[in-house]
């Protein structure tokens, strides 16, 4: 038997999910993260599921991993001490940045400008320019090169990074100074802009490249004392991380190129979600993804992500092709307070995190989270992670109480109930910043809920979104382990092409594009995977001559072999020109920057159809208990659900219990078990598998 491997890092927990492929037989585990070192809280989980499904450890065949080394390493500040060399007269190009100030009018007044990742006191010019066309300029002086670097030897840095004028059109200079930066800079990586970002815009590619060179050395010790401590415990199997926009690769280029996995960790929820909802006959969907700390948010059309060019990491927003997810501060261990100015009750975005964690976990916790809010409402059982974690209702109780008394409301519930109101209403924003602010209308799309937090929230969620129906896949709280080791690996070549279409033509695209393909195809080839079992996709960046941003558009592979490359691209800008702002330019298109994608084969993973019952869901009852709900509290029935058959309806209120999730389904709502063991969650009436 074939086993495969999942394992994703949260902020509170470790999932994983071993799965045997011919049966797809899955066992899953959850256990605290362990974030001084977050290879412990994931050799616990291998060896916790491997104990469950009676496999040695070396059984496993293959390890897909992700990881949020990278983010927290943004997220910490505790990346690398980074050196930057530009070219002479641009080294303030960190500090120039963009004059772009989030918030509201007259942000800029209260809004602290980060500090930039590398210094200026740790950046230095060298005398060489390369020209826009690619001619050289002015040609590198090796000897005040030489000097620059050596002067950054004393300053302690921990990585360097390469980033010269034009160097996406002729990285000869930049290939130069990063040899000569190897012999008078022994032992620091080196990250070059060429490699990293071959794309136009100095600033934008300085800077991914500088985020590349700050995570470098986290990732590179995280991934290879993983490995190390894999192979101390006897597994052998490869070890593969996914990348921000959904894709595998090995573990040895992750550590190379880590400012593709910013966004590892919510990529794999999104791709797990696409899974499910194939399979149960949506390809149109928003995910909902609720952790213990934050909460993320795509929308999947089609049955594919939708993918961005711009990754977002607290303050930081680097050009990385990534699923397009959206994040927010609003988890199970967000933390609910009533400021003294306002004495409006606020939830998070300070999170109780894995430790201490909720009140309710009685590990020295004591301010009220929202997983507190939800054992008050009794939506949680008595234990999470299938006792791993026993809940304590009385310290629970008595911090939610403190919110109670702060606002002077009639008892836990009311505020408990508060809580749950606000953070629902903090995670609805966030869906509309995938859904109406992307011109997407949520009621024309299901709502997939995952995450160890999600399904408790889910139904709340599809009510103000308007998204029917609500699915919850089976092992929710795992869900990010399910899509790591169900995706595929990936590859992906760029390259700027600044051209008016009355300036190019058909077969020059077609040319570029073709070589772009062809150079991603080869790298994934030398990973294993046959140039036949291969898919491309190509997609271009586009403008209306004159604008200061592009759009980027898909483009068919069949295009490639016909003759009207340009039309298909501007009857695609246009469309989509037309649907994010509601207007179109007579200006002329032009062509700014390509991209091709390659991809493996997604593996053949089998999934096992649950037993056909009836409506009838009362051999999963487990008792009925009390719940708060619409002001009241009331009776609900609590289910086990891995004794649901396929066709059973659960009527509201009700709480579904499982090892990883619990599920909430509310008053006038029903829950549907599909054959592939996903609840659907419709307004009663309308509930059919």
């Amino acid at each position: 038997m074939r086993y495969r491997l999942g394992v994703d890092v949260g902020g509170t927990f470790t999932d994983v999910l071993l799965l045997e492929e011919t049966s797809g037989t899955t066992y899953r585990a959850k256990t605290p993260s362990t974030p001084a070192d977050q290879s412990i809280g994931v050799l616990n989980g291998i060896r916790k599921v491997c104990a469950e499904a009676g496999i040695a450890l070396a059984d496993v065949g293959q390890i897909f991993h992700g990881t949020t080394v990278a983010t927290n390493a943004i997220l910490q500040g505790r990346g690398a001490r980074v050196g930057l060399v530009t070219t002479d007269g641009f080294r303030q190009v960190l500090q120039i940045a963009r004059s772009f100030v989030p918030g509201g009018l007259a942000g800029w007044i209260i809004w602290p400008k980060p500090e930039p990742l590398a210094r200026l006191e740790h950046t230095v010019e060298v005398v060489g320019r390369i020209g826009a066309d690619g001619a050289e300029v002015t040609p590198l002086d090796e000897h005040q090169a030489r000097d620059q670097l050596r002067s950054l030897s004393g300053a302690g840095i921990e990585a360097l990074t390469v980033s010269l004028i034009n160097s996406y059109v002729d990285d000869t200079h930049e290939k130069q100074v990063a040899q000569w930066a190897g012999e008078e800079l022994p032992g620091i990586p080196v990250s070059i802009s060429s490699h990293v970002l071959p794309e136009m815009r100095e600033y934008e590619r300085t800077l991914t490249t500088v985020a590349n060179s700050y995570v470098q050395p986290e990732v590179s010790r995280y991934v290879n004392n993983l490995a190390r401590s894999l192979a101390d415990e006897g597994i052998d199997a490869p070890l593969s991380i996914l990348r921000s926009d959904g894709g595998l690769v090995q573990a040895e280029k992750a550590a190379e190129d880590p400012v593709s996995l910013l966004l590892s960790g919510p990529a794999g929820g999104v791709t797990g979600a696409a899974w499910f909802a194939e399979q149960a006959g949506y390809t149109d969907f928003l995910t909902f993804d609720m952790g213990g700390t934050s909460t993320d948010v795509a929308l999947v059309l089609g049955g594919e992500p939708r993918i961005g060019r711009e990754t977002k990491v607290g303050d930081l927003a680097v050009r990385a092709t990534s699923v397009d997810v959206r994040t927010v501060g609003a988890g199970g261990g967000s933390i609910a307070h009533v400021p003294e100015l306002t004495r409006a009750l606020r939830v998070g975005p300070q999170s109780a995190g894995a430790d201490p964690g909720p009140a309710a976990y009685g590990n020295g916790g004591t301010e009220p989270t929202v997983t507190d809010a939800n054992v008050v409402l009794g939506y949680l059982p008595s234990e999470l992670a299938g006792g791993e974690v026993e809940l304590d209702t009385a310290a629970s109780r008595a911090a939610v109480a403190s919110i109670a008394d702060a606002m002077g409301l009639d008892g836990p519930e009311a505020a408990a109930a508060g809580i749950v109101d606000i953070v629902n209403e903090n995670m609805f924003g966030a869906l509309r910043l995938v859904s109406v602010q992307q011109g997407y209308d949520p009621r024309d799309f299901a709502l997939v809920s995952f995450g160890g937090a999600g399904p408790l929230h889910a139904n709340a969620l599809g009510r103000l979104t308007g998204s029917w129906p609500v699915i919850v896949p089976p092992s929710p709280g795992v869900l990010c382990a399910y899509g790591d080791a169900t995706t595929c690996v990936r590859d992906e070549s760029a390259r700027t092409l600044i051209r008016a279409f009355s300036e190019t033509s058909d077969d020059e695209v077609r040319q570029a594009l073709s070589e772009l393909a062809d150079s991603a195809a080869k790298r994934l080839a030398a990973e294993g995977v046959p140039r036949e079992q291969q898919t491309v996709r190509f997609q271009v960046d586009l403008r209306y001559h004159g604008q200061g941003f592009e759009i980027p558009v898909d483009l068919d592979a069949d295009a490639l072999t016909g003759g009207d490359v340009l039309s298909r691209l501007g009857e695609a800008f246009d469309a989509e020109h037309q649907r994010l702002f509601s207007f179109l330019l007579k200006n002329e298109r032009e062509v700014i920057n390509l991209r091709v994608t390659v991809s493996g084969p997604r593996p053949d993973v089998a999934w096992q159809p649950l037993t056909e019952g009836d409506a009838d869901p009362s051999a999963a009852l487990i008792r009925t208990g009390k719940v708060w709900m619409d002001g009241a509290m009331v009776s609900a029935g609590i289910y086990d659900r891995a004794k649901l058959s396929a066709g059973n309806v659960i009527e509201g209120p009700a709480v579904i219990t499982e090892m990883d999730s619990t599920t909430l389904v509310l008053s006038g709502h029903a829950a549907t078990v599909h054959p592939n063991a996903s609840l659907l969650i419709r307004p009663s009436g309308g509930a059919t598998a």
